[in-house]
């Protein structure tokens, strides 16, 4: 888009950070930011061509086998790590309220996610790496051998719009932790935000190179993915997108961390209590409008208790205050698009001409014209093989199914070309872990689900391949060698 600036405008960001500058573009390609909830243009930004994405390689590469960084002691990663901790903390809630208005998430789990999280998981994994010994001795046959843990190399890392701060930190923790240099692509669905983590990094006293920031499209992320320089990509998005990456990554024998989509199931058994069920719906199934790759938009109801449940689901989607995700009494924003509203309102119309059971939502809500709104919708008496209960929604778009039995409720669970979130409800919770233990998901909860920075997180299936998150999710940025020694070494 061609877009003419009249007057400078302290959102705007027409440049990138490469080497630890601020760079101009190599070409003048602008995008417009327009804010959710109102359609209104809130800032610009250039968009990265080939040739950016080439700088940004070349400047990791170069920070990576010259410069200091991959030769640091673990402690001195981690210092460096809290101190752009710190940096960040001080810009958070300006940072938190940027993104509320790029892609309509409410406030108080802005604050949280994008404000609070990417700091926490710095302070995360500088003490990982602290803890973690890089070189250890081994008795062999022939004396000794060394087994090191050294950095990937030059990580590539395309992070979403739907948490863009935090699940951008998901790949620089750890990345930088390890000792790898990275390149990081953020969504131009939410073009703002991203360049705080340059800011925070100069000030931190990151060393040149180390972190660069390209903002750009499928043509600078395929750029990026196929540049000879990288030597891993850390990708989060749609699983269609991930197909290609992984092709591409396996063409070039290239590794890669791959989250992808969901189309995560809750299971509600006969014996679960409503009201527990209830104070953990929002969390489970309309977590950031929905717009969450977790949403567990699938929910499988005992069949005995399937009106009640319905009808109580039913009721708490209609409770959600719709309104400008800034205002903390606001509790569902906008959809982070008009491009997403309407395939978000296309799915709702497929499931309309269904045989499922409309039974709150539906469409736009009364009253807000402007933005991209869209009701909290639930259908009951959904068909596990519908297109409402197959494919990835990624809005308030819930589908309730019966089932006859825990072994059904199983089977119904796993029936799905995903496998990413999930949840189990019921009051004898030795039951719910019996469950949970058969599904085939790479995370689920037990009367809740939250995520665990402490933990792994990653999906099975069509979700995606490896993990991210937990004194795991280090591994993926580090590699091993074998040094063959004589035997003085294991005294040493």
């Amino acid at each position: 888009m061609s877009v003419t600036v009249e007057r400078p405008n302290e959102l705007d960001r027409m440049r990138f950070f490469i080497n630890g500058e601020w760079a101009e573009p190599s070409a003048v390609r602008i995008q417009q930011q327009v804010e959710a909830a109102t359609g209104e243009v809130i800032g610009l930004a250039a968009l990265g061509s080939e040739a950016d994405i080439d700088a940004a390689v070349k400047a990791a590469r170069g920070a990576l086998d010259n410069g200091p960084w991959g030769r640091t002691t673990a402690g001195e990663r981690a210092a460096v790590l809290r101190k752009f901790a710190e940096a960040l903390d001080r810009r958070a809630a300006d940072t938190s309220q940027l993104v509320s208005r790029e892609n309509g998430m409410p406030i108080g789990l802005s604050q949280m996610l994008n404000g609070g999280a990417p700091s926490a998981l710095l302070r995360i994994y500088a003490d990982v790496i602290e803890a973690l010994p890089l070189e250890e001795v081994r008795p062999s046959q022939a004396g000794s051998t060394i087994v090191r843990r050294e950095p990937v190399g030059v990580v590539g890392a395309i992070a979403p719009w739907n948490f863009p701060q935090v699940l951008a930190m998901f790949k620089i923790a750890p990345a930088l932790a390890a000792g790898c240099t990275v390149v990081l692509k953020p969504s131009p669905e939410t073009a703002l935000d991203s360049y705080v983590f340059g800011e925070a990094a100069r000030e931190a006293g990151l060393p040149d190179g180390v972190l660069n920031i390209v903002l750009g499209d499928r043509d600078a992320g395929a750029a990026l993915v196929s540049h000879p320089l990288v030597d891993k990509i850390a990708f989060t998005g749609s699983t269609e997108a991930g197909r290609i990456i992984g092709a591409e990554c396996g063409r070039l024998i290239r590794r890669c961390t791959l989250e992808l989509g969901g189309k995560s199931a809750a299971v509600f058994l006969e014996d679960g209590n409503i009201e527990t069920f209830l104070s953990g719906l929002d969390n489970a199934s309309f977590l950031n409008n929905s717009q969450t790759c977790t949403t567990q938009s699938r929910i499988l109801i005992a069949r005995s208790r399937y009106e009640e449940v319905v009808d109580a689901v039913a009721s708490f989607a209609d409770s959600y205050k719709l309104g400008n995700p800034l205002d903390p009494s606001v509790t569902m924003g906008p959809m982070a698009t008009q491009g997403h509203l309407e395939r978000v309102l296309g799915h709702i119309d497929s499931a309309k001409s269904s045989n499922a059971r409309l039974v709150a939502g539906g469409g736009r809500p009364a009253g807000l014209d402007r933005g991209w709104f869209v009701q909290p919708t639930v259908f009951a008496d959904v068909e596990n093989n519908d297109r409402l209960a197959r494919e990835e929604v990624f809005g308030p778009v819930m589908a309730l199914i019966p089932f006859d039995d825990d072994e059904d409720a199983v089977r119904m669970a796993n029936d799905s070309n995903y496998g990413l979130g999930g949840s189990v409800w019921s009051a004898d919770e030795d039951r719910a872990l019996s469950v949970a233990r058969r599904v085939r998901t790479g995370t689920i909860g037990l009367n809740y689900y939250t995520l665990d920075l402490g933990a792994p997180f990653g999906g099975f299936k069509d979700s995606g391949i490896g993990r991210e998150l937990g004194p795991e999710g280090i591994n993926a940025y580090l590699e091993y060698k074998s040094i063959y020694g004589s035997s003085k070494y294991l005294s040493a």
